[in-house]
């Protein structure tokens, strides 16, 4: 029986097929590893009768080194024949194959674009931790314990206490820059935001907020719509006009939304104002004394003022995007149509 298996398997290796890398590796498993077919006639060779297990055992070193000569044979055969196709199989009169390069985001764009803007204005820039706690997000800018923005449907607590948490606005980098320098102060504050929202075509749990504070001596509101005005008419156009709405904020008194007129119908009417002429960028105010005070500045002395506006917002307009999702989805077919921006 020993003898059958042994040249039935000598005629199983050379038959076997040794034309590629695969047939090539299941015939070393079959024959030469260390569980094939030749390991397991040696495993067996202490059945056999002890007056024929020398000529059995000879017959089986003899069938392993003819299975791994056929193996080496067929090893090199394949090497050498990969070789002389890589010395004459390229064609070398075919095209070049361009170098694929990306493009940046299109919020890193408007963002870079905005701070251009101001930088050509005296501000520089200003960055915070995105993890916070209480105070600068919430306290040191004039939130009243019971502020709705403290609630979990709000804000991402990162413990029980309610002491850690992802920053609701880049406002926390106004306090931190006001505790740890004195007026003057001239800087906007770009970065990732985050709020417990539901995703959807206009709102994200994630997104990316550019805040501005300028303290010093005899600031006043005329300032502030100074300032963005110039800010509006280089970001959207020349012609853009700007409107300021009472409102509301904790940390500004006076304060005012931001509208500027809709630069699709330039203040006709359109489906992206909805009719209005006018389409809201952002919030701003003067600087709340309480706010000043807190952070170590005599508001007696100084004075000052602050806006914020949503990067993502200034995006979807300029580029009259309706889906906010887009930004994250990373859809090279979205994010194509800005290779040429600069």
């Amino acid at each position: 029986m020993m003898v059958d298996n042994i040249q039935h398997i000598a005629h199983e290796i050379e038959a076997a097929p040794l034309t590629n890398a695969a047939e090539l590796e299941q015939f070393r498993i079959a024959y030469i590893g260390r569980k094939g077919r030749i390991a397991n006639l040696f495993d067996n060779l202490k059945q056999v009768a002890p007056e024929q297990r020398r000529e059995v055992g000879q017959q089986l070193n003899t069938l392993k080194n003819r299975a791994q000569e056929r193996f080496d044979q067929a090893q090199e055969q394949l090497s050498s024949t990969a070789d002389t196709a890589g010395d004459t199989g390229f064609d070398f009169t075919l095209p070049p194959i361009p170098n694929t390069l990306g493009t940046r985001h299109p919020l890193s764009l408007v963002r870079q674009e905005i701070v251009r803007i101001f930088e050509r204005i005296g501000f520089n820039v200003a960055e915070g931790p995105e993890m916070e706690d209480d105070w600068h997000n919430f306290s040191a800018l004039n939130f009243p314990e019971n502020h709705p923005a403290r609630e979990m449907q709000d804000t991402f607590f990162l413990s029980e206490n309610k002491d850690k948490l992802l920053r609701t606005h880049t406002s926390t980098v106004q306090v931190r820059l006001m505790e740890n320098n004195q007026p003057p102060l001239r800087s906007i504050m770009p970065g990732r935001v985050y709020r417990n929202e539901a995703i959807s075509a206009r709102a994200h749990m994630v997104f990316h907020q550019v805040e501005g504070l300028y303290v010093n001596k005899g600031v006043s509101f005329k300032d502030l719509k100074e300032t963005l005005y110039y800010f509006a008419r280089e970001m959207f156009g020349q012609d853009t006009q700007i409107r300021f709405r009472p409102s509301f904020f904790p940390f500004t008194e006076p304060s005012a939304e931001i509208d500027i007129t809709c630069f699709i119908c330039k203040g006709e009417g359109c489906n992206i104002c909805k009719g209005t002429g006018w389409v809201e960028i952002g919030g701003s105010g003067m600087v709340d004394p309480a706010v000043l005070q807190s952070s170590g500045i005599d508001p007696e002395v100084y004075s000052g003022f602050a806006f914020g506006m949503g990067i993502e917002r200034i995006t979807m307009l300029k580029y009259q995007i309706k889906d906010l999702r887009l930004f994250t989805e990373n859809d090279v077919r979205f994010l194509r149509q800005f290779e040429g921006v600069i």
